[in-house]
């Protein structure tokens, strides 16, 4: 009795001593540690910010959705209890988690099986189906808030705005080259789980809260942006052309306000374009053709070798001294011509008359000046700087054919913007498409404009402008005329070589005498007609008109006075 005694003493002595130990001493300790074990961290995202168009016109926007997600482990352990299925473990939970997200209970139950923590069975749940499956509180199925991308436009502007992939990072357009700001920072969720991986109510909660992103306010008009969207694609269908891009800008300010291209791009559902570069408006190149003999003559002028009115006698062939032939588009007879008269009617050979009085090292400074061979910056990804060669690699021909277009290559936009130099009295502004941003409190800061460089003088901008009057009024660009508006333009046919074919092209300003848009249209291999003036000053005609429209720009108040086009 006393050795029994003496024994259970000292298990009691023990377990008190370990009960001390246990709540007293290391019960902080274990507390602790049991509450550290019950922690479970959850990401938080902040909202990633809006893309809008010049006018407030949501292009793409985050709005709430769930994941629900399970824990194959605890699935295991679901026990019906008492429901009218009477199925326990996976094949009870997908019975009753099947009905509310629209999946096979079958294939549904195949998924839950498994030894896995984190499985994300159903993605971008609405708000209600969502409540529904956390009311059902099923053992290891959570739901998770998330940030689903839309674009409520649809194909307008998709070329430009790009899209996300399943987490919420940029891939393609603005949304990639944009990324860090619309995205905002992270946060994160610390709470005290039970059993299923629900809150415990009352527990421990430790929040970092997210960082929602900015928005972005574009320079595009979604209207203008549509429009061009439309008369570029009926026209590519028209004249059966490989593909087109239209380019609308503000000369003066460098807004691009409309960046169309041929093919239609949805960013809700990208698809196989997923992979492929997007604007080929800022990422394609092509020889420019006769529309860069704007920079061939504002050169001239500028130099001093040539005026508006010196007279000039036009074969419609030319040999080089290397015995190379250039020809016109057509033949024709020995023509009286001024040096408009030439621009007017896109002679190669009278270009090469005026453009072989440059050296050869003013031809590539004033090419360059103009923006080729040098990326616009533009804030899209994938912008190809074009080719400008440097003179010293120039060969046989290539110091006559880049007068003309030949020989260099340029993307739509830096074809558009050197048109909008001498729309700006000679002063080159950097195309943009960011307007400014919004930030999470509501502070909408416009970007500051980059100072403008001045390439040729006023002067010469202006006399140039004047002999693009003529392409339009007395020329190859008469289709690209619009009703109570001066206009003066371009035409441009470049030959290609990958794939074969032509480039046709029309760029212009309207009104001349007071510039307020430039657009440039290019139609890459058309099958009905090589010529820009008949395939792409059509739509120059019918967008351009439009955005006037758009920007209330009243028609012209004084008539053009054109420099005289032929001689006797």
């Amino acid at each position: 009795m006393i050795a029994l005694i003496v024994v259970l003493v000292l298990v009691l002595v023990t377990f008190t001593g370990r009960l001390v130990y246990v709540q007293g001493i290391a019960g902080p300790e274990l507390a602790q540690e049991a509450r550290e074990n019950r922690m479970t961290t959850a990401r938080v995202l902040g909202a990633r910010g809006e893309i809008t168009d010049a006018n407030g016109v949501v292009l793409a926007t985050s709005v709430e959705r769930y994941h629900v997600t399970v824990n194959q482990k605890q699935v295991a352990t679901y026990r019906a209890r008492g429901t009218s299925e009477g199925l326990d473990g996976a094949a009870g939970v997908a019975s009753r988690l099947a009905p509310l997200l629209g999946l096979n209970a079958a294939e549904l139950g195949g998924r839950l099986v498994g030894d896995r923590g984190y499985v994300i069975v159903a993605r971008d749940v609405l708000p209600d189906v969502a409540r529904e499956v956390r009311a059902l509180r099923l053992d290891g199925v959570g739901v998770e808030k998330v940030a689903d991308r839309v674009y409520p436009k649809g194909t307008v502007a998709g070329n430009i705005v790009g899209f996300v992939n399943s987490n919420g990072t940029g891939l393609q357009g603005l949304e990639y080259a944009l990324d860090a700001d619309l995205k905002g920072a992270e946060g994160e969720d610390r709470y005290e789980r039970g059993k299923g991986g629900q809150p415990i109510p009352g527990g421990q909660q430790e929040a970092t809260p997210a960082q929602n992103g900015s928005s972005a306010r574009l320079t595009i008009d979604s209207d203008l942006q549509w429009k061009a969207e439309e008369e570029l694609r009926a026209k590519v269908a028209e004249t059966g052309a490989d593909g087109g891009t239209v380019v609308v800008m503000r000369p003066r300010t460098g807004e691009v306000l409309a960046l169309a291209e041929s093919t239609a791009f949805d960013p809700n559902a990208p698809g196989d374009q997923a992979t492929t570069a997007l604007s080929k408006s800022v990422s394609e190149v092509f020889e420019p053709g006769s529309t860069s003999k704007v920079v061939t003559m504002a050169a001239a002028l500028e130099a001093g070798v040539v005026g508006p009115t010196d007279r000039f006698e036009v074969a419609d062939r030319w040999t080089t001294p290397h015995g190379e032939t250039i020809k016109d588009s057509h033949d024709h007879g020995v023509e009286k011509l001024t040096a408009t008269g030439i621009f007017a009617e896109s002679s190669n050979v009278g270009t090469v008359l005026i453009g072989q009085r440059l050296s050869k090292e003013q031809r590539h400074q004033y090419l360059s000046a103009f923006g080729f061979g040098t990326r616009t910056g533009i804030e899209m990804p994938g912008e190809s700087p074009g080719i400008l060669h440097p003179v010293e690699k120039w060969q046989g021909r290539d110091e006559y054919a880049v007068l003309f277009g030949q020989a260099v290559s340029v993307n739509a936009l830096q074809a558009a913007s050197v048109f909008a130099t001498v729309a700006n009295d000679g002063v080159r502004v950097a195309p943009h498409l960011i307007a400014g941003w919004t930030s999470p409190d509501g502070r909408y800061t416009p970007v500051a404009q980059a100072p403008g460089t001045q390439v040729v003088s006023p002067q010469t901008a202006r006399t140039v402008l004047s002999m693009m009057e003529s392409a339009v009024d007395e020329g190859t660009g008469g289709d690209a005329a619009i009703p109570g508006y001066r206009v003066a333009g371009k035409t441009g046919t470049a030959q290609r070589f990958n794939p074969s074919g032509f480039t046709a092209s029309f760029i212009g300003v309207a009104p001349a005498d007071d510039p307020q848009v430039v657009t440039a249209v290019i139609l890459h291999n058309p099958r009905s007609s090589i010529f820009g003036g008949t395939v792409a000053a059509p739509v120059f005609s019918t967008v351009t008109s439009y955005a006037l429209q758009q920007l209330g720009v009243a028609p012209s108040g004084t008539p053009a006075n054109l420099f005289p086009a032929t001689w006797e």
